[in-house]
């Protein structure tokens, strides 16, 4: 083995430290675990955009579509064939805990066989019903609820057990509803799941706030709830939070970006600058209002504390309903 001279050691730490990087020197790719058009890709897609149109990172980044499984098709591939690659980013959202948590999730791996580099956007959940139900607030519906877990039907465009079913079943748990014999009904994406109040195939409707916006302005449905710690702005302000109707609940519905497992000091020191930097311009701020997303911001260390944190949550809301591993 050749032993390395203090000298070496010295030039080695100053790489290390980014005195003399020079990463990245070659073109780079963000992996979005979903098809085109679907919501990983448009954020990975506006994130090269900024980042090109902000000058913060010079070479050139594109984008690959890996769908399946709920993101646990690329995760796979990412962490088993990209493990060392710091040119190579993975950029999932909250399916990435769930799917390692849940019974039936098919997926062996965690953000923690990732590097988090920073959360990007947050989306809340909300409870949606018909704009004519008898219900106005949330804690009236959580009452019915627990006097009779099957008297409604509760919707959501994701299976059972995942964000949709859990958006709901959360405040249920808090409320002390009996989760297991809440009846949940499951459709193919947000946008089918959305008609089935309206249409009455369902009572209540589990979503994400960004999808409700036309029909809440529409007049067409009324929202008991929402998952987010605090009001939100814009067309959102009026609603009320889980917390304001004394549930004790929130849970954020994030988009972030991921290194590899053994991705080199030198480009996490990178990211973590550039990302940091990227949050405030106003290359960024366009991005994120013509999509309709919320900055979401978190560094590296404040993002791996959340994402331990979702993921216990994610785990207790699992549990009660018979579904964790």
């Amino acid at each position: 083995m050749q032993r390395q001279t203090a000298g070496g050691r010295g030039l080695a730490r100053g790489r290390a430290a980014g005195g003399s990087s020079k990463y990245p020197e070659k073109s780079l790719t963000i992996m979005a675990p979903s098809g085109a058009g679907g919501g990983l890709d448009l954020t990975s897609r506006a994130l090269t955009k900024a980042l090109a149109a902000a000058k913060l990172v010079m070479q050139p980044i594109s984008v690959e579509n890996k769908p399946g499984g709920g993101q646990a098709v690329g995760l796979a591939e990412f962490v088993t064939q990209d493990k060392k690659n710091s040119y190579k980013l993975f950029l999932p959202s909250s399916p990435l805990i769930i799917n390692h948590l849940k019974k039936e999730g098919n997926s062996p791996y965690s953000f923690r066989d990732l590097t988090p580099l920073a959360q990007l956007t947050t989306d809340y959940g909300a409870i949606v019903v018909k704009a004519d139900s008898k219900y106005n607030d949330l804690k009236s519906l959580m009452a019915d609820l627990k006097a009779n877990p099957k008297s409604l039907t509760l919707a959501g465009g994701s299976a059972p057990g995942s964000q949709d079913h859990l958006i709901a079943m959360l405040p249920a748990v808090k409320s002390g509803v009996d989760a297991k014999a809440v009846k949940f009904v499951s459709f193919d994406g947000g946008g089918e799941a959305m008609t089935s109040p309206l249409g009455g195939n369902a009572d209540v409707l589990s979503t994400d706030i960004s999808g409700v916006t036309e029909y809440l302005k529409a007049g067409k449905v009324k929202v008991l709830g929402i998952s987010a710690p605090g009001r939100l702005a814009g067309p959102f302000k009026d609603l009320p939070t889980y917390k304001e109707q004394g549930i004790d609940a929130e849970f954020t519905i994030w988009r972030g970006l991921f290194g590899s497992k053994e991705m080199s000091p030198d480009a996490v020191k990178f990211w973590d600058e550039k990302l940091k930097a990227l949050s405030g311009s106003p290359e960024w701020k366009k991005e994120l209002e013509s999509n309709g997303w919320e900055n979401g911001y978190k560094n590296a260390e404040d993002f791996r504390k959340f994402l331990e944190e979702q993921e216990k949550l994610i785990k207790e809301v699992l549990n009660a309903l018979g579904m964790a591993k």
